[in-house]
């Protein structure tokens, strides 16, 4: 179990990194960065709107609690990366720009499937037993 737990914050640390630094280069408009989202197509309010995401992203990942934010920073993160190998491979690029999002998104799904109990959505199953849903007081409107 320790394993499981080192493996999942060694793949979330790395995630949150790459995807946090990214996007504060981003956010700075760093001007190889921008070169590099501008040679894409990407314009200029696009690049920032996206490097706030990805900071947002990042310590989202990293923070407590937060079950369903973290499911979307986990599907936002992959829909980031998916499309810089489409951009990538659709605008020429070397192929580095194209393994690396793709190694990324293995490192991203080995951090989800690895994440603790604590950091999972609950089971609709589970939230609500039938046992439960018996044992539940009746709310009644009152005109």
């Amino acid at each position: 179990m320790k394993r499981k737990l080192i493996a999942y914050w060694v793949c979330t640390g790395i995630i949150a990194f790459c995807i946090g630094s990214g996007g504060v280069l981003q956010v700075l408009r760093v001007p190889q960065n921008v070169e590099g989202m501008t040679a894409l197509g990407y314009p200029l309010h696009f690049i920032v709107l996206l490097g706030v995401w990805k900071v947002l992203g990042a310590l989202t990942l990293l923070a407590p609690r937060l079950r369903l934010v973290k499911e979307g920073a986990y599907a936002g993160i992959f829909i980031d990366l998916s499309g810089a190998v489409v951009a990538s491979a659709a605008n020429g690029a070397a192929a580095f720009h194209m393994i690396l999002p793709i190694v990324l998104i293995g490192i991203l799904a080995a951090s989800w499937a690895l994440r603790p109990e604590s950091r999972r959505l609950l089971d609709a199953r589970d939230a609500v037993s039938p046992k439960s849903a018996l044992e539940a007081p009746s709310v009644r409107a009152t005109a």
